[in-house]
Protein backbone atom coordinates (compact mmCIF):
# COMPACT_ATOMS: atom_id res chain seq x y z
CA UNK A 1 0.00 0.00 0.00
CA UNK A 2 2.77 2.37 1.03
CA UNK A 3 4.44 1.60 -2.45
CA UNK A 4 1.29 2.43 -4.55
CA UNK A 5 0.91 5.66 -2.45
CA UNK A 6 4.62 6.44 -3.29
CA UNK A 7 4.21 5.94 -6.97
CA UNK A 8 1.08 7.92 -7.04
CA UNK A 9 3.07 10.85 -4.97
CA UNK A 10 6.06 10.90 -7.52
CA UNK A 11 3.30 10.85 -10.72
CA UNK A 12 1.38 13.98 -8.88
CA UNK A 13 4.53 15.52 -8.67
CA UNK A 14 6.35 15.37 -11.83
CA UNK A 15 3.26 16.78 -13.25
CA UNK A 16 3.34 19.33 -11.45
CA UNK A 17 6.11 21.52 -13.68
CA UNK A 18 4.27 20.39 -16.75
CA UNK A 19 1.11 22.41 -14.99
CA UNK A 20 2.89 25.02 -14.22
CA UNK A 21 4.16 25.83 -17.57
CA UNK A 22 0.85 25.72 -18.78
CA UNK A 23 -0.78 28.31 -16.32
CA UNK A 24 -1.20 32.23 -17.69
CA UNK A 25 1.08 34.29 -15.52
CA UNK A 26 -1.06 36.45 -13.07
CA UNK A 27 -1.15 40.25 -14.32
CA UNK A 28 -2.38 43.42 -13.15
CA UNK A 29 -4.41 45.76 -14.44
CA UNK A 30 -1.75 47.97 -15.90
CA UNK A 31 -0.21 45.32 -17.75
CA UNK A 32 -3.56 44.00 -19.87
CA UNK A 33 -2.46 44.18 -23.48
CA UNK A 34 -5.81 46.13 -25.19
CA UNK A 35 -6.61 46.44 -28.52
CA UNK A 36 -9.76 47.06 -30.71
CA UNK A 37 -13.17 44.69 -29.52
CA UNK A 38 -14.38 42.82 -32.05
CA UNK A 39 -16.17 44.49 -35.43
CA UNK A 40 -19.60 42.76 -33.65
CA UNK A 41 -19.18 45.89 -30.89
CA UNK A 42 -20.21 49.24 -31.65
CA UNK A 43 -17.28 51.06 -32.58
CA UNK A 44 -15.27 52.37 -29.80
CA UNK A 45 -14.87 49.40 -27.22
CA UNK A 46 -11.38 47.99 -26.16
CA UNK A 47 -11.03 44.62 -25.14
CA UNK A 48 -8.24 42.56 -23.70
CA UNK A 49 -8.11 38.72 -22.92
CA UNK A 50 -7.62 37.45 -19.57
CA UNK A 51 -8.14 34.06 -20.29
CA UNK A 52 -8.79 31.37 -22.97
CA UNK A 53 -9.89 31.89 -26.29
CA UNK A 54 -13.48 33.36 -26.56
CA UNK A 55 -14.02 32.19 -29.90
CA UNK A 56 -13.05 28.79 -29.39
CA UNK A 57 -15.00 26.03 -27.15
CA UNK A 58 -14.06 26.40 -23.40
CA UNK A 59 -13.85 29.04 -20.75
CA UNK A 60 -13.08 31.95 -21.37
CA UNK A 61 -12.24 35.83 -19.49
CA UNK A 62 -12.21 38.94 -21.05
CA UNK A 63 -12.06 42.72 -20.35
CA UNK A 64 -14.59 45.42 -22.66
CA UNK A 65 -13.48 48.69 -22.04
CA UNK A 66 -15.93 51.28 -23.30
CA UNK A 67 -15.93 55.12 -23.42
CA UNK A 68 -18.51 57.17 -21.78
CA UNK A 69 -22.35 56.92 -23.95
CA UNK A 70 -21.31 53.64 -25.26
CA UNK A 71 -24.18 51.46 -26.19
CA UNK A 72 -24.94 47.71 -27.01
CA UNK A 73 -28.42 47.32 -28.73
CA UNK A 74 -30.58 44.58 -27.72
CA UNK A 75 -28.90 40.90 -28.02
CA UNK A 76 -28.23 37.46 -27.05
CA UNK A 77 -25.94 34.95 -26.49
CA UNK A 78 -26.18 30.84 -27.19
CA UNK A 79 -24.77 30.33 -23.53
CA UNK A 80 -25.18 32.23 -20.10
CA UNK A 81 -23.05 35.33 -20.13
CA UNK A 82 -21.25 36.45 -16.69
CA UNK A 83 -20.33 40.26 -16.07
CA UNK A 84 -18.51 41.93 -13.11
CA UNK A 85 -17.98 45.90 -13.12
CA UNK A 86 -14.37 46.89 -12.22
CA UNK A 87 -14.73 50.59 -12.51
CA UNK A 88 -17.67 52.90 -14.07
CA UNK A 89 -21.30 52.90 -14.41
CA UNK A 90 -22.54 49.57 -16.59
CA UNK A 91 -26.05 49.47 -16.97
CA UNK A 92 -28.15 46.53 -18.07
CA UNK A 93 -31.54 45.95 -19.24
CA UNK A 94 -34.17 43.34 -20.50
CA UNK A 95 -35.74 43.32 -23.71
CA UNK A 96 -35.87 43.37 -27.42
CA UNK A 97 -35.10 47.68 -27.59
CA UNK A 98 -32.37 49.47 -25.77
CA UNK A 99 -34.46 51.45 -23.06
CA UNK A 100 -32.25 53.67 -20.67
CA UNK A 101 -35.12 54.15 -18.79
CA UNK A 102 -35.44 50.61 -17.81
CA UNK A 103 -31.83 49.52 -16.82
CA UNK A 104 -30.10 48.88 -14.07
CA UNK A 105 -27.20 50.75 -13.37
CA UNK A 106 -24.26 48.70 -11.83
CA UNK A 107 -21.16 50.18 -10.30
CA UNK A 108 -17.44 48.97 -9.39
CA UNK A 109 -17.84 45.52 -7.61
CA UNK A 110 -21.41 44.98 -9.34
CA UNK A 111 -22.41 41.80 -10.90
CA UNK A 112 -25.00 40.63 -14.02
CA UNK A 113 -25.85 37.60 -15.46
CA UNK A 114 -28.14 36.98 -18.69
CA UNK A 115 -28.97 33.63 -19.45
CA UNK A 116 -28.67 32.11 -22.68
CA UNK A 117 -30.61 33.66 -25.38
CA UNK A 118 -32.17 36.36 -22.96
CA UNK A 119 -32.61 39.29 -25.13
CA UNK A 120 -30.79 42.01 -23.43
CA UNK A 121 -29.10 45.68 -24.20
CA UNK A 122 -26.45 47.43 -22.10
CA UNK A 123 -24.41 51.01 -21.80
CA UNK A 124 -21.69 52.69 -20.21
CA UNK A 125 -22.48 55.82 -18.81
CA UNK A 126 -18.88 56.74 -17.94
CA UNK A 127 -15.40 55.38 -19.08
CA UNK A 128 -16.29 51.65 -18.32
CA UNK A 129 -14.48 48.32 -17.43
CA UNK A 130 -16.47 44.93 -17.23
CA UNK A 131 -14.97 41.70 -17.06
CA UNK A 132 -16.92 39.24 -19.06
CA UNK A 133 -16.49 35.28 -18.48
CA UNK A 134 -18.44 32.47 -20.24
CA UNK A 135 -18.19 29.06 -22.36
CA UNK A 136 -16.71 30.14 -25.59
CA UNK A 137 -17.10 30.29 -28.84
CA UNK A 138 -18.76 33.26 -27.74
CA UNK A 139 -21.16 34.97 -30.23
CA UNK A 140 -23.49 37.86 -30.22
CA UNK A 141 -27.03 38.28 -32.47
CA UNK A 142 -28.50 41.25 -32.23
CA UNK A 143 -32.36 41.14 -31.88
CA UNK A 144 -32.79 44.11 -34.84
CA UNK A 145 -29.97 42.71 -37.50
CA UNK A 146 -29.76 46.38 -38.42
CA UNK A 147 -28.29 46.91 -35.18
CA UNK A 148 -25.01 44.67 -35.91
CA UNK A 149 -21.81 46.84 -36.84
CA UNK A 150 -19.73 43.81 -38.23
CA UNK A 151 -22.52 43.68 -41.15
Amino acid sequence: MKTHAFILALAVLAGTPLLADNMPMPVNADGLKWGPAPAVFPKGAQIAVLSGDPFKDGLYVVRLKMPANYKIPAHWHPTPEYVTVVSGKFHIGMGDKLDQKKGIELRAGGFGEAPARMNHYAWASEETVVQVHGQGPFQLTYVNPTDDPSK
